[in-house]
């Protein structure tokens, strides 16, 4: 019996984690994923200001995996009808079971000149990208030295203020205020809804909102961007100049699956064999409730799909007894530069408990799914911005 999992994502490696332990010993276990690494995504954005994270939220997969063979290669295609899983290299993997965990590419609408003259963050190379532009733009401003007035105001516009978004304005503000070049560089965030993190609850929107603007953060809702060239960005109510565009504006499937996101219930099931779940598929669980494009939500369903691929499998072509996932969000966590927002419950939190309560979940990801040293440089890293091992610790 050969089963695959596509994507090394969280959803990808926690269900491959979970098959290791649960499959039985005949059936093989291939983990594919295009970079051979881990990406701890929600860490993504720490990587504009400070590059060195780089080395702690990029994670060799053949590090974690015990049983499961890795398999670095782009899925180009998935035929459920023959079982048949393509790959960019040419070569061809069946499988008698699959779990698509592929996760989600930008989506750039169609918008003229967005996807031509915008970076998104998705990838390490993005963040690289995105800090390049960035340190570009406070140099036009003639601040190769500090004690120099600027010349001009930079502009630097993030479309879209979903989490990504949220997160890498508050980074680059962020950045500005470390180069002391803070009001010289203007950080605009759009949204074409009327709030901040659009279907959040509606106390994390506000306590985000107002973190944002305390960073320095134009934070303008109910913009539409409609047009963008290599200078000046349209939208429904105007234009705005801007040095440097970056875009988090959506999310769409990857191109493996024809850049659909398909549905699936609360079974986790594309098919009789085919399983998907994370950012790669639409959620509708149990309770007939849509669930949110999130970690937590991917980290969450693993479970299940592991359970039901493990059943499937072993049910020798009998009744299958499928189990049925239901969401339950445990809180929403969310950085902001040096802030932070966190929502459990109907508690919201700012500032330093907040920046502890993400540090933690942070950390504890790492040392369960990365390993104890990346861990342990990151709780430097966040005791560094504290101020010291002591104060962050007080924190928790």
């Amino acid at each position: 019996m050969d089963v695959l999992v596509l994507g090394g994502g969280y959803a990808g490696l926690l269900v491959t984690r979970k098959l290791e332990r649960r499959l039985p010993e005949s059936a093989t276990l291939t983990l594919v994923d295009e970079t051979g690494t881990h990406l701890v995504q929600h860490e993504l954005h720490r990587a504009i200001r400070d590059p060195e994270y780089v080395d702690d939220i990029d994670v060799p997969l053949g590090e974690i995996l015990d049983r499961a063979s890795l398999r670095e290669a782009r899925v180009t295609d998935v035929d459920r009808a023959t079982r048949t899983v393509s790959l960019a290299d040419g070569d061809e993997l069946d499988y008698d079971y699959c779990v698509v965990a592929l996760g989600v590419e930008t989506e750039f609408y169609g918008i003229p000149g967005v996807e031509e003259h915008a970076t998104p963050l998705k990838r390490l190379e993005h963040a690289a990208e995105i800090r390049r532009e960035f340190e570009a733009v406070i140099d036009q401003q003639g601040h190769e030295d500090p004690t120099t007035p600027a010349e001009s105001t930079g502009t630097v516009v993030v479309g879209g203020a979903g989490l990504s978004g949220v997160q890498v304005a508050g980074e680059l503000a962020a950045m500005a205020r470390e180069r002391e070049v803070a009001d010289d560089i203007e950080v605009v965030l759009l949204e074409q809804l009327e709030t901040v993190a659009p279907g959040f609850p509606e106390r994390f929107q506000e306590a985000t909102h107002e973190r944002l603007e305390a960073q320095g953060v134009d934070v303008r809702p109910g913009t539409t961007v409609t047009a963008a060239d290599e200078s000046e960005i349209t939208t429904e109510g105007g234009t705005i100049d801007y040095d440097q565009f970056v875009w988090t504006g959506g999310i769409r499937g990857n191109e493996a699956m024809g850049g659909d996101r398909p549905q699936v219930r609360g079974d986790l099931r594309l098919d009789g064999r085919t399983f998907a779940l994370g950012d790669a598929v639409r959620i509708v669980d149990a309770d007939g409730e849509p669930v949110p494009a999130s970690a937590s939500a991917a980290v969450r369903a693993s479970e299940t799909v592991a359970r039901n691929v493990v059943a499937a499998a072993t049910a020798d072509g009998g009744f299958v007894d499928l189990a049925q996932w239901r969401w339950e969000s445990p809180g929403w966590l969310i950085s902001i530069g040096d802030d932070a927002v966190a929502q459990v419950g109907p508690t919201v939190l700012t500032g330093a408990p907040a920046n502890a309560l993400k540090s933690a979940v942070g950390i504890t990801y790492l040392a369960e799914h990365g390993s104890f040293r990346r861990a342990l440089d990151v709780l430097r890293k966040e005791a560094d911005d504290t101020g010291s091992f002591a104060g962050l610790l007080e924190q928790l």
